[in-house]
């Protein structure tokens, strides 16, 4: 049965959470006058915390204006670009407000980032100026030849720490061959000697609507990256629409610990502009490292945790965790990548919160569904639109029809929150961008409440003899195993079938599961031309920085089969 494209059945409206409204009213102000609000309502609260120091929510603001006021001496003014090549620390909330308040556009720059992949970045998006530490540094002059940043603004990871822990620091770099000074150079400026600059900076305003804050690269639905243009209203409508789906947050009382990294739009909104938005106090970490996670929970009894299915999968297999003080988690929403029920199930029976599966993409700022928090959640569902937010499901031949309950085929999304368009990509934009609707690659289907199941992306979709199978699928039948601590199944070639499933599984510690064994399994459960025909063994997944599988790493890595019982990780065996 299909419905004309343009038609919505708005089903889903009736499991909505009582308390929360169909529809947000998105202010017509820009990011740096909602961050503002916050610093009226709570000067001197906590607004970052940073391994010890604090900064409140009046010292926030009056450095990012020193800092915007450096920025404006240099030449930075409304459209301009500065590119933030920063890790967690608190100077990246500073250089983003700093930014946003001249009018300028923020550069979202991975840290992880280096040669081709950062000065092809550089290239695309010309900021001029960019924000980086002196350990990143040495990446950018390796560059400078390929794109010369005007001006760069240099920090030093030890000035943001609290002064008794800066020679442990100092300690810890030159341990790690990584540089402690600053190079001198007359493109450099030092972060230290730009805070101090003098002069009131009034905040930019224009058409929040039209006027782009952020520029979030993107691989989008070909791979190929690029920037999503991200206006000042479709963050603040997004941050507005989150909030109110979140009905368990209290304004000005949270604490949320930020491990996600900000360069990715999931941490920006989710963990920096929601919590600047609503008067939390944001504990930073610059690497979501989960013994260290544990140390912050401790100190610092985090409210809220957002984080990503490997950091909860890593913390609920600590040996340990029943020890630390977990309990003060309330709320954790789960992003960036499928969740796993057994995932879920056991951080919900550790910490006695709540693990939210939501979705989004870097085009829809990001977020687009989540399941209610206080209303139903459903087993593998990533739940209801946000409040202003459509979804149909429409066939992946055409895109033309819209798909009744229960059919698969590619999710849509619209609201407030989806992009202007990609820098730089007209073509592309129009590809993703139809009639108000953005296609977001994903193959997913509706349940007759309209909530909505991701069965896996377009491209990873395995075909096994004219058979589709969705990775996810399989992969949650592995993560049952007891034996399985993490999972991804990409397609590998096979001279019969076109394609076939192969797993790469992570064992968890003291167990020595077979290939055999764990290709049993999974036949013992769903269909056996799902199963994989090889599993191999390793001692951990390649993620990205923000902690996803990157299945294209593996799909691309020719690991010779070998017999798999008791053998050490890697290994892999065909299937019989």
């Amino acid at each position: 049965m299909s419905a004309p494209a343009a038609e919505v059945d708005r089903v889903w409206l009736r499991h909505y959470p009582p308390e929360v409204p169909p529809t947000v009213d998105v202010p017509d102000e820009m990011l740096s006058e909602m961050v503002a609000a916050s610093v009226r309502a709570w000067p001197n609260r906590s607004a970052l915390v940073y391994y010890g120091r604090r900064w409140s929510y009046r010292q926030l603001w009056e450095e990012s204006e020193r800092f915007a006021a450096a920025l404006r001496q240099n030449g930075i003014g409304p459209g301009d670009r500065v590119a933030l090549y920063l890790p967690n620390c608190p100077l990246y909330p500073v250089a983003l407000l700093a930014t946003l308040r001249l009018g300028a556009i923020v550069v979202q720059v991975s840290p992880l980032y280096l040669g081709v992949d950062l000065s092809r970045l550089l290239r695309d998006a010309g900021p001029k100026a960019l924000v980086t530490l002196e350990i990143l540094y040495p990446n950018v002059a390796k560059i400078r030849a390929d794109y010369p940043v005007p001006v760069v603004f240099l920090g030093r990871l030890r000035e943001f720490y609290p002064w008794y822990l800066r020679p442990f620091v100092n300690r810890v770099l030159q341990r790690q061959h990584l540089p402690t000074d600053l190079p001198v150079e007359p493109w450099i400026q030092p972060y230290a000697s730009a805070r101090r600059t003098q002069g009131s900076v009034d905040l930019f305003r224009a058409d929040p609507a039209t006027t782009v804050a952020v520029y979030q690269y993107t691989g989008g639905t070909t791979g190929v990256p690029k920037a999503a243009m991200l206006s000042h209203r479709n963050l603040v409508a997004n941050v507005r629409q989150s909030i109110a789906w979140n009905t368990t947050r209290r304004p000005g009382e949270d604490v949320i610990l930020a491990s996600i990294p900000f360069f990715h739009i999931y941490g920006l909104t989710v963990a920096l502009l929601m919590g600047l938005a609503d008067g939390a106090t944001i504990v930073i970490q610059t690497r979501p490292e989960i013994r260290e996670a544990l140390r912050l929970i401790d100190r610092y009894q985090p409210t809220e945790f957002p984080g990503v299915p490997a950091l909860y999968n890593a913390f609920a297999n600590q040996p340990d965790v029943g020890r630390h003080r977990i309990h003060s988690i309330r709320y954790c929403l789960s992003g960036s990548a499928p969740l796993p029920l057994e995932v879920k199930k056991k951080f919900e029976a550790l910490t006695g919160g709540k693990l939210i599966e939501g979705y989004g993409l870097s085009e829809a700022s990001p977020v687009t569904h989540a399941n209610p928090p206080t209303g139903e959640q459903r087993p593998g569902s990533i739940g209801l639109p946000l409040p202003s937010t459509d979804h149909r499901v429409v066939d992946l031949e055409t895109g033309g029809q819209a798909l009744a309950p229960g059919e698969v085929g590619e999710l849509e999304v619209r609201g407030p929150q989806v992009m202007v368009g990609y820098f730089g990509h007209p073509e592309e934009t129009a590809a993703v961008l139809r009639g108000g609707w953005l296609r977001t690659g994903d193959v997913a289907r509706l349940d007759a409440d309209g909530y909505a199941y991701i069965v896996d992306r377009k491209k990873d979709m395995i075909n096994v003899g004219g058979m589709k199978v969705w990775p996810r699928e399989v992969e949650e039948i592995l993560f049952q195993h007891p034996a399985v601590q993490d999972v991804a199944v990409v397609g590998m070639a096979d001279p019969e079938r076109g394609e076939a499933v192969k797993a790469f599984v992570v064992a968890k510690p003291g167990t020595h599961p077979s290939a055999d064994e764990l290709i049993t399994f999974v036949r013992e459960r769903i269909a056996h031309y799902k199963a994989p025909r090889a599993v191999e063994f390793r001692d951990a997944l390649p993620r990205s920085g923000v902690q996803k599988v990157l299945r294209r790493v593996l799909r691309g890595e020719d690991a010779a089969p070998v017999a798999a019982a008791g053998s050490p990780a890697p290994a892999t065996a065909p299937a019989r």
